[in-house]
């Protein structure tokens, strides 16, 4: 055989493509017609046709029945097939189980089944009715993976079972995802459609308003996007667990009695659990499940707690309220053959597809019966005429000289045909009896009429849709139950305010020099704090866990966070930078509390009597720059990259952040030995991040030291020269000046080495908003 060149990006594709295909229309997206993948299909085909398990029979080990399906029709991993085998058994997962399983077959709360060697299995009542009309042709087959057996196309489903228990599947480059619906509203839609073939997708929402979950829920969308989702056969809405209020003795508890479709329900009462134990649901006492067949969760509310906090923070944060997706991507038929394609299908096509499904399938399985009917009605005919002339019959056959010659003489003397001559010759003989002939005859009359009957329906559509729409109904009032899932529409959500769920307690917070920080509840001396080797309490502020604190840098970044996520502890804490996303080099150049209780420290520390201070922050640069900005902008909690409050120029950095009241006096100092006093309402005031104002006007290789916000004409930074002399930049000595000059010489010669700043403390009262 002679090679051919092929290049690799061709057979790449060619091989990849067969490979696609195979998946898609092999293992992962459902068909149409049944509503069902291949494994489901083949494990049902296994347990009516190989195995006989029949809903009032007996029941059989999982393991023979994967055993079968491997082996004779789907050549894959037994434990993918046995997977499928215990979903369709779930009566929490479909909403119309498919298999009878006796043993653990797993739970709503995460459980897996038990090995397929433990548990047993058999068809339930309503998968009998895809399959029952499978001895009557109804479907075609084709051969396995072999060529050993036949396998049905499809089964000949009575009912939408694509819509009523859903499916889900993932293939290559499309997927698969269909709730589950209720079985009389869509038979109900079905029929409608039946009766008027012209309805919209919106007439058939007044029969299937949403989906039909097994585990009941709340869905939360309105008509128009319900609408769209069916119209164009994906979407996603919200599902979420049902509750309700319950007095249990002197307490409130709320009674969760639903879940989401899917949901693990430990594993959401242990997220729950956790958020208690963590103080995140301060308004919880208890939790527990009650839940037998039915769910029923506990949780106890303390004395005066709001239940619409409790499930507004759970709806958040657990899984008891998800998004639920639709994509109806299915196989459909392609013309007469036993081909399928992939498609995204709206409401109204997929039911289309089935009836034009049904309607053939309910065709054919009268052709059938009619060719059976006709076969007994030509055999009775023989039989009839015989009777007429029973003794010449008798007569040829005592004549004859075997079976074929009294065969072939019986059927020249009466004009019979080969079937109805070997009928007539195995007849036992008390069938020669009188009254034997008078049933013969009335079986005929019998036949006759069905046949007719028959005839008639397949000369006439009308008649069939007719059976198809009885059949629909019938089907509907032996399984159709009521719709377990709530529709609330677009309901409003349960407002989430944070703040309600952490527990309000005074916190002292302290901040360290290099920027470590931590939470306590108390301390007896600042000096008996501890910190690092080589490091320093540098802020410390009273406040309370709901309260926000923001962190000022050298890098001109603003960084808050929540009080109550600041890390509790009396060894060294933790860095501020493992909370927030700092640049290369960033430092904490200042802290301000953003609580009514700051504000009032601050306010008596300024010795101001008559308003409260301004919301205003003041930053100094090294390169002599200042501004002035609204602490506003900074009070609520950002993101890990914070917000700006300054725009710095090239090599230059933010070295300290105080916050102000505009009463004060800004005093500085520089290396060179250079002192400046003036106003802090000089500063112009910035409306979004900037450069801010000169404070100081520099020379070459000069810069800022040291600098403070002061109220007194005595306060002022203490500053240490390189030869050892301690002096304090205070108004008496300086006089106040303006903003941008050049300031007033402090050294002629040496210059300024150290800044002996002192730690930012407030220690007030601090109340809260309640108090």
């Amino acid at each position: 055989m002679q090679v051919q060149p092929t290049a690799l990006h061709e057979a790449t594709r060619e091989r990849y493509l067969n490979y696609a295909l195979s998946v898609i229309t092999s293992r992962a997206l459902p068909d149409v017609r049944d509503g069902l993948k291949p494994v489901q299909r083949r494990i049902l085909y296994t347990m009516f046709k190989e195995l006989s398990l029949s809903p009032n029979g007996r029941y059989r080990k999982c393991a023979a029945v994967v055993g079968d399906v491997m082996g004779k029709y789907h050549p894959h991993g037994d434990q993918s097939i046995y997977d499928a085998l215990v979903r369709m058994s779930q009566s929490f997962t479909l909403r119309a189980p498919l298999v009878d399983g006796q043993g653990n077959f797993g739970s709503v709360d995460g459980d897996r089944a038990a090995a397929m060697r433990y548990t047993e299995c058999r068809l339930t009542p309503i998968s009998e009715e895809l399959l029952s009309e499978l001895k009557k042709r109804t479907v075609n087959f084709r051969p396995n993976y072999d060529g050993q057996r036949f396998e049905p196309v499809v089964l000949p489903a009575q009912f939408p079972q694509l819509l009523v228990n859903g499916v889900e599947g993932i293939a290559v480059g499309m997927a698969t995802r269909i709730p589950p619906h209720n079985l009389g509203e869509v038979i109900d839609a079905t029929v409608a459609l039946i009766d008027k073939r012209s309805l919209t997708v919106r007439d058939l929402l007044q029969y299937i308003p949403a989906p039909d979950f097994p585990t009941g829920g709340e869905l939360i969308a309105d008509s128009e996007v319900l609408a769209e989702m069916y119209e164009t056969g994906r979407g996603t809405i919200k599902l979420r667990a049902t509750w309700e209020i319950e007095k249990l003795g002197r307490r409130r508890a709320i009674i969760i009695n639903s879940i989401p479709h899917g949901q693990n329900k430990a594993k959401t009462i242990e997220r729950i659990g956790e958020a208690v134990m963590a103080r995140k649901l301060p308004q919880i006492h208890d939790i527990r499940d009650e839940s037998t067949e039915d769910i029923r969760v506990v949780i106890e509310l303390k004395q005066g707690a709001s239940a619409d906090a409790v499930m507004a923070y759970i709806y958040k944060h657990t899984q008891l309220q998800v998004n639920v997706s639709m994509n109806m991507t299915v196989l459909t038929p392609v013309d007469d053959r036993d081909l399928a394609i992939p498609a995204r299908l709206d409401l109204r096509s997929v039911l289309i597809y089935w009836l034009d499904f049904r309607f053939e399938t309910v065709r054919r399985r009268f052709r059938y019966e009619l060719e059976l009917l006709l076969e007994r009605i030509h055999l009775l005919e023989g039989f009839e005429l015989i009777f007429d002339c029973l003794d010449e019959t008798i007569k040829i056959i005592r004549a004859s000289e075997g079976k074929r010659d009294a065969a072939e003489q019986l059927m020249d003397r009466f004009d019979i045909s080969d079937e109805q001559v070997e009928a007539i010759l195995e007849l036992k003989l008390y069938k020669l009896a009188r009254l034997e002939i008078l049933l013969i005859r009335e079986e005929l009359a019998e036949k006759r009429a069905e046949a007719d009957r028959i005839q008639k329906i397949l000369s006439s559509d009308k008649r069939l849709w007719s059976v198809v729409r009885s059949e629909l109904i019938e089907i509907r009032s032996l399984y159709a139950d009521a719709r377990r899932t709530a529709i609330a529409g677009d309901t409003e959500e349960l407002s989430y305010d944070a703040d309600a769920y952490i527990t309000k307690e005074t916190a002292f917070v302290v901040i360290s020099k290099e920027g470590w920080f931590k939470r306590q509840s108390s301390f007896s001396e600042i000096s008996k704090v501890r910190t690092r080797d080589d490091d320093e309490v540098r802020w410390v502020y009273k406040t309370h866990t709901r309260a926000t604190i923001t962190f000022f840098t050298s890098h001109g970044g603003a960084y808050t966070l929540l009080v109550d996520t600041i890390p509790p502890t009396t060894g060294y804490g933790e860095p501020v930078q493992a909370h927030f996303q700092f640049e290369d080099g960033e430092r904490v150049v200042g802290v301000i509390s953003n609580d009514a209780a700051f504000a009032m420290e601050t306010q008596q520390h300024l010795g101001i009597t008559d308003s409260p201070p301004p919301p205003w922050g003041i930053g100094v640069t090294k390169g002599g720059k200042t501004m002035r900005f609204s602490l506003t902008t900074f009070q609520e909690v950002s993101t890990k990259r914070g917000r700006r409050f300054a725009r710095l120029a090239s090599g230059d950095r933010v070295f300290v952040v105080y916050p102000t009241s505009g009463t004060e006096t800004l005093n500085l100092a520089t290396v060179k030995g250079r002192a400046l006093v003036f106003d802090s309402t000089e500063v112009n005031m910035l409306r979004a991040a900037g450069r801010g104002v000169t404070a100081i006007k520099l020379q070459e290789g000069d810069a800022v030291m040291a600098a403070e916000l002061c109220t007194s004409t005595m306060d002022g930074p203490t500053v240490v020269t390189a030869q050892g002399r301690e002096f304090v930049v205070r108004e008496r000595k300086f006089k106040r000046a303006s903003r941008g000059g050049r300031g007033r010489v402090v050294l002629k010669r040496g210059s300024i080495e150290t800044w002996l700043s002192k730690p930012m403390v407030a220690l007030g009262p601090a109340k809260s908003e309640e108090e």
